[in-house]
C-alpha cells in the first residue's frame, strides 16, 4: 500500500487508477489508503456542476477543463453516473462526450456510480476526489447527472457550486422544487442564444431574490453562457474565483470543509 500511495502521490495514472478502484469496490485497503493521503488533501479547489439533464454540464466541463489547462493547472474530474442496470457500474457517457481533453496527461477523468448513496454524489466519490487531490491536482470538478433530489449533496462536497439551466420553459421552477436554488453558488444559463433565454434569467432572477440562501452574504450571480462556442467561459471563471475569494477572506472556506467532513462522517455511519 505504500508504495502505491508513493507512486499516487508523484501522480501516476496507474496508482490514481488503482487506489478509486480500492474506493469503488470497498476493499479492505481502502481505509488504510484513505488515512495515509489525507494530510496531502485540502489544495485543490473543487467546483461543483450540477442542474437538469440535457443543460450542457459535460460540455461546461470540457471547456473549463480547457481553460485550467491552458493555466497550466492539473484538473481532475468526477462524472457521477447513475449506476448501470446490465453492470452495476458506472455510464461512460461522461467520458465519451469528454474525449478532447481524455488523452491530456494533466486531466484525470473517472465516471463513478451511485450506488450505495444517499444522495448523487456517493461517499465514494468524495473519497477519489481526495485522492485527485492527493496526486497533486490543482482543479476538481464535480459533475452529476441532474436527476432532482439526489443532487443536493454535491453542495457538501464542492468549494463551489455551479447550478447550470437552460432557457427553456420551466426549467428553473423545476430546479427551484429540487432544491438546487438553495445550493448554487453561481448560475449559468447556458445555450443562452436560445429564444426566451433573457426572459428566462428574468425568471431566475425573481426565484433567487426569494429564495432562502445557505450563504446569506453572498449573491449568487446569473451567467449566460454558449459553452458549445465557448461564450462566457471567462466570466464563468471569473465569478469561481470571485467566489473563492469571497470564502477565504470570510474564513468560509474552512468552515465550509469542516462541514463537509462532519456530514461525510455522518454518511459513513449510517452506511457501516
Amino acid at each position: 500500500m505504500q508504495t502505491l500511495i508513493e507512486k499516487l502521490r508523484n501522480g501516476n495514472r496507474r496508482a490514481l487508477s488503482r487506489a478509486i478502484s480500492h474506493i469503488e469496490n470497498s476493499s479492505p485497503e481502502t481505509e488504510n489508503l484513505l488515512d495515509s493521503i489525507y494530510k496531502h488533501t485540502g489544495k485543490a479547489y473543487r467546483i461543483g456542476i450540477t442542474g437538469p439533464p440535457g443543460a450542457g454540464k459535460s460540455t461546461l466541463t470540457n471547456v473549463l477543463t480547457k481553460y485550467y489547462r491552458n493555466k497550466n493547472l492539473k484538473v481532475g474530474i468526477i462524472a457521477v453516473d447513475p449506476t448501470s442496470p446490465f453492470t452495476g457500474g458506472a455510464l461512460l457517457g461522461d467520458r465519451v462526450r469528454m474525449n478532447q481533453i481524455a488523452n491530456d496527461e494533466g486531466v484525470f477523468i473517472r465516471s463513478m456510480a451511485t450506488r450505495g448513496s444517499l444522495g448523487g454524489l456517493s461517499q465514494k466519490a468524495v473519497d477519489a476526489a481526495d485522492v485527485l487531490d492527493a496526486a497533486g491536482f490543482d482543479t476538481i470538478i464535480f459533475e452529476t447527472v441532474g436527476v432532482g433530489q439526489s443532487e443536493l449533496d454535491i453542495a457538501n462536497a464542492a468549494d463551489t457550486t455551479l447550478v447550470v439551466l437552460v432557457p427553456e420553459s420551466g426549467d428553473s421552477i423545476q430546479a427551484m422544487k429540487a432544491g438546487l436554488m438553495e445550493i448554487g453558488d453561481i448560475f449559468v444559463m447556458n445555450k443562452s442564444d436560445r429564444p426566451g433565454a433573457d426572459s428566462a434569467v428574468m425568471a431566475l432572477q425573481t426565484i433567487l431574490t426569494l429564495k432562502k440562501n445557505i450563504d446569506p452574504d453572498w449573491n449568487a450571480p446569473i451567467v449566460k453562457s454558449i459553452a458549445s462556442e465557448n461564450k462566457g467561459i471567462e466570466e464563468i471563471v471569473s465569478k469561481i474565483e470571485e467566489h473563492k475569494y469571497y470564502l477565504n477572506e470570510k474564513e468560509k472556506l474552512i468552515k465550509r470543509r469542516s462541514e463537509s467532513a462532519k456530514l461525510r462522517v455522518k454518511e459513513i455511519v449510517h452506511n457501516s
